[in-house]
């Protein structure tokens, strides 16, 4: 996956490179040597920090879990990215999701740099006395580099408010006396959290492709009809139509989305279809997705998974395979679960029309390829999944300033931000052939690459 996300990189330098307007000041040798000086800096981290955790369990045995923090680039500001708590997470993994932190950071103009971390561990295996003693040790092994003007973790798969409760908590105790408030973000509200920042994400993936059919469409209409782009005559395809939506993923991400869609007003939409790791469930007539999210609240977060379930509930839905999610006839797919859900083995069988990346990055650049060259619209997480890291930086502004928004004006300066960028990326998106992702790394790489050259970092 670093390598998919290195070559899109060096496709948006290559791009750039060739455009005598970027950076007017660099020509000839110079030029090239500053672009080559951008690739190294962008596809290599700062720095990788690896330890292993040392616990002891409450069965009297202990065990060694390795731990990463990976710091990509802090040209635009303090490292940020959430930790992941999760048995397949590596270095490479850790490594390529700082730095699309780092590219999602300067999409949105969100003054920070990219960082990630990750604990090798299944959260459900380890008992929340045992869970508390890896974070505090995550702290006390990374303390050095972590701080509200450095490093900045925040939750991820796998981890939530309660972790980063812990984790502030044990901050403040290495760190007596100094700032601790924003050395952590997605804490609960009363530890200096912000309203909203658990549904940000996946309000935020829901409004990306909400705006796109909808506001921008209204806006743009004249200039989508008379484009000959492949995007614009799919989006012209759903001007007005009821869409069907299928949801893989019903955690924080797919539950708040899927609870967006069944409540829009603006689009005529419904859910036919969600996923987890246990099932499937559809209902071609729309999915009961507030009962839904109740029942995920009130059983350890897993759909039902027997017809006695979904009784008991007054759920109407059918029980499939939980990988035939990605294969049903819908509009709209939002893959909201792991990465590389649809790849070179799969690509064919999908039927969606435009598919959202709730999670990071969920489709393979192979068949990013293939979906595109047929007029798949992909919203990619660049875009798509940033609610999380802007409500981030509302809490760490927040926490800096001891004054706090309401919910609803945390929501209104997420979707106003989340405008700005859409505004200033479709125009580019639907006036020229290349997929929406590559547009989003031209504009990120666009202004690193500004950035990084009025800072004297490429020589």
């Amino acid at each position: 996956m670093a390598s998919q996300t290195r070559k899109i990189v060096q496709e948006s330098l290559d791009a750039l490179l060739e455009d005598a307007a970027f950076l007017p000041e660099l020509d000839g040798v110079s030029r090239k040597q500053a672009f080559t000086s951008l690739g190294a800096i962008l596809s290599t981290p700062n720095h990788l920090h690896k330890s292993f955790l040392r616990i002891a369990l409450e069965n009297g045995s202990v065990v060694r879990i390795p731990a990463f923090r990976v710091q990509h680039n802090n040209a635009l500001g303090p490292y940020k990215g959430g930790i992941r708590f999760h048995e397949t997470v590596n270095e490479d993994e850790v490594i390529n999701l700082a730095s699309l932190m780092t590219l999602k950071n300067a999409l949105h103009d969100v003054p920070y740099g990219g960082g990630k971390g990750g604990i090798v561990l299944d959260p459900r295996s380890f008992s929340v006395k045992e869970l508390h003693l890896i974070c505090k040790k995550y702290v006390q092994y990374f303390s050095d580099i972590l701080g509200p003007d450095k490093d900045i973790p925040a939750p991820d798969m796998g981890s939530g408010e309660r972790e980063m409760d812990w984790m502030m908590a044990e901050y403040k105790s290495i760190r007596p006396g100094q700032p601790y408030k924003g050395s952590f973000t997605g804490k609960s509200v009363i530890n200096g959290g912000s309203l909203g920042r658990r549904e940000a994400t996946g309000k935020g993936v829901y409004f990306s492709f909400r705006y796109l059919l909808h506001d921008f469409l209204k806006e743009q209409r004249k200039f989508l009809t008379n484009n000959e782009n492949v995007f614009a005559k799919t989006a012209l395809e759903y001007d007005g139509s009821p869409l069907t939506i299928a949801v893989q993923g019903f955690g924080n991400v797919g539950s708040v989305a899927a609870l967006e869609a069944y409540q829009c007003q603006h689009l005529q939409n419904k859910v036919v279809a969600v996923s987890d790791r246990n099932v499937t469930l559809y209902n071609s007539d729309g999915l009961d997705i507030p009962s839904l999210v109740k029942f995920v609240a009130l059983n350890g977060g897993d759909l039902p998974t027997t017809e006695n379930q979904l009784e008991d509930a007054q759920i109407k839905a059918t029980i499939r395979d939980r990988g035939d999610i990605l294969y049903f006839d819908v509009d709209v797919l939002i893959l909201a679960a792991l990465e590389d859900q649809i790849h070179d083995t799969n690509k064919e069988k999908v039927k969606a029309r435009i598919i959202v990346e709730g999670a990071n990055a969920p489709v393979t650049s192979e068949a990013d390829e293939y979906l595109s060259s047929k007029g798949v619209i992909i919203i990619p997480d660049i875009l798509a999944n940033a609610g999380g890291v802007i409500v981030s930086y509302f809490e760490w502004m927040q926490g800096r300033e001891t004054q706090f928004y309401t919910e609803e004006q945390v929501f209104n300066l997420l979707l106003e931000k989340m405008k700005n960028t859409m505004n200033t990326i479709l125009p580019a998106f639907f006036g020229d052939p290349h997929p929406l992702r590559q547009n989003c790394y031209i504009h990120s790489v666009m202004k690193l690459s500004t950035v990084l050259y009025r800072q004297g970092k490429l020589y």
